[in-house]
């Protein structure tokens, strides 16, 4: 995990100096002074802490429910077919597996706190508000469909004939990952839904430099969750349709809570 946490912060600053065209040591003094400046900005960012205790909850939940939880994997499995298997036999390549695996580990969580960062160094309050709200929604949608629709991932069920590329990159995978995500957390898929959610908000914002890095980001992310052999076809479309809602309503509650900043200047520190 020490790695992981390295690359990750790594990724965020040439993100935040690709986002900006700005200094990163600048960037971050910036990103302080506006964290600093509010206490909703404080409030959002605790919520956004307390997911990881939320996903905690959420597996030691399904741990208590196993025995009477159903597995829609066979469902999914015939609904789509060996759609996962082909993209990994058409696409395989041995200097491809370690690019998709450095996208889905370290990318997309700095593509989250890069998203956090460019909007607050800009100044546009309402796009940080936005990106805190839409990556909650994120998590507060899906987690009722990981504890009672569980599908499993694509690799861990042997009919659908897919490898499990991410060990070969990522040997460790199992013992420093998987803690954080349940094997049958799939539906719908996180990765995809989080990245388009920062790709449409960038393309809201008016951020033309940071939409075109989050949509080439989002894009490779989404190809990694089929190559990679984690996620199906149905988890990609319920992710991406969740993504779109969440950036919608993200947008949404951050104009409303700009209004009530500006009605209630007293909240500012």
């Amino acid at each position: 995990m020490t790695a992981i946490a390295l690359l990750t912060s790594i990724n965020v600053v040439l993100l935040l100096w690709m986002g900006t065209q700005r200094n990163p040591v600048y960037v971050f003094l910036g990103i302080a002074r506006e964290l600093f400046s509010s206490m909703r900005y404080l409030l959002l960012l605790a919520a956004l802490v307390s997911i990881f205790l939320l996903n905690y909850l959420e597996q030691q939940l399904e741990a208590l429910l196993v025995a009477s939880r159903l597995d829609f994997t066979p469902w999914v499995f015939q609904l789509e077919g060996a759609f996962v298997q082909s993209v990994q036999h058409l696409f395989h390549a041995p200097w491809l597996t370690p690019v998709l695996v450095y996208f889905y580990i370290t990318v997309f969580q700095a593509l989250i706190i890069g998203s956090f960062g460019v909007y607050l160094f800009q100044r546009n309050h309402q796009f940080a508000y936005a990106t805190g709200y839409a990556v909650l929604i994120n998590y507060v949608v899906a987690m009722p469909f990981y504890l009672f629709f569980p599908v499993h991932e694509t690799w861990n069920f042997e009919p659908a004939g897919v490898s499990f590329f991410m060990l070969e990159a990522f040997p460790d995978f199992e013992a420093v990952y998987r803690p954080l995500s349940g094997l049958d957390n799939c539906f719908p898929s996180l990765h995809t839904s989080l990245s388009i959610t920062m790709a449409v908000l960038a393309a809201r914002s008016g951020n033309k430099i940071w939409m075109l890095i989050t949509s080439i980001s989002a894009a490779i992310i989404v190809f990694s969750i089929f190559y990679l052999g984690i996620h199906w076809l149905t988890d990609m479309i319920a992710g991406t349709m969740l993504g779109v809602m969440a950036a919608s309503l993200g947008v949404y509650f951050g104009e409303l809570t700009m209004r009530k900043t500006a009605a209630a200047p007293a909240m500012n520190f």
